[in-house]
């Protein structure tokens, strides 16, 4: 694999990873059940990944600008960019791996409905906003039973591979960033900044002395053109043209 192609895998890669954490988050992983006393309904709650884990996207959106990074930095400041986007993915996995959790369901979705007794001291009635959180249109009695179901499996799957992607794609900037082209890279000349011909530097006393011995400090003769015949001819004797 060449390094161009690998830098482009590595970046399509963490891109993916990020994309798949966002995009995924966003569905629903899992319903909580609350069983409340009779004659009142049981109530279900659907939360969804961000409801769970709003680290993992946050994660992944770090993951984007770290990538935008990569390619704007080179050498040791694109290493640094790499091990970032390396700690970002590993902690948006890591994040996944223990917050989806039976009890983590019932108390996020306890946290999205209202209860008889918070509807009662604001005033407020259902499918309103109790305490800041947004009701799912139903109460639940304080001490119901509860349970989880995860429905969102593929999704949590989808994150951890993502979040992988991202991983994967920091460690490789982080060995192998500064070996690849840099952004800035295509603006240089092929043979680099110290093989081009620089004009000498003129201070105020060899340019007096170029203007004492009547010649101007400002001419480059190694930018004229070489070779030129008139230039080549002009010191030739003019021939005289035969007499008819």
């Amino acid at each position: 694999m060449t390094v161009k192609r690998e830098y482009g895998f590595a970046l399509l890669a963490g891109a993916v990873g990020a994309v798949v954490i966002i995009l995924a988050a966003r569905e629903q992983w899992a319903q909580a059940v609350f069983v409340q006393p009779k004659p009142l309904p049981a109530q279900v709650v659907d939360v969804s990944g961000n409801d769970l884990v709003p680290l993992a996207g946050a994660l992944a959106l770090a993951a984007l600008a770290g990538l935008a990074a990569v390619i704007a930095t080179r050498g040791a400041l694109r290493r640094v960019a790499g091990v970032l986007l390396a700690l970002f993915g590993a902690g948006a996995g890591a994040a996944v791996m223990t917050s989806v959790t039976a009890a983590t369901v019932i108390s996020v979705a306890a946290s999205k409905v209202a209860s008889p007794e918070s509807a009662a001291l604001s005033g407020s009635s259902a499918g309103s906003t109790t305490s800041g959180t947004a009701s799912t249109g139903g109460f639940v009695v304080s001490g119901s039973a509860a349970h989880a179901v995860m429905t969102g499996t593929p999704w949590h799957v989808a994150v951890l591979l993502g979040a992988l992607l991202v991983f994967a794609a920091g460690l490789a900037t982080a060995l192998r960033g500064p070996h690849w082209p840099a952004m800035s890279a295509r603006y240089d000349a092929p043979g680099g900044p110290d093989t081009r011909e620089r004009a000498p530097a003129l201070d105020s006393a060899t340019m007096w002395e170029s203007l004492n011995g009547g010649a101007d400090p400002t001419d480059d003769p190694a930018g004229s053109p070489a070779g030129d015949p008139a230039d080549d001819r002009a010191g030739e004797p003019v021939a005289d043209s035969p007499r008819p």
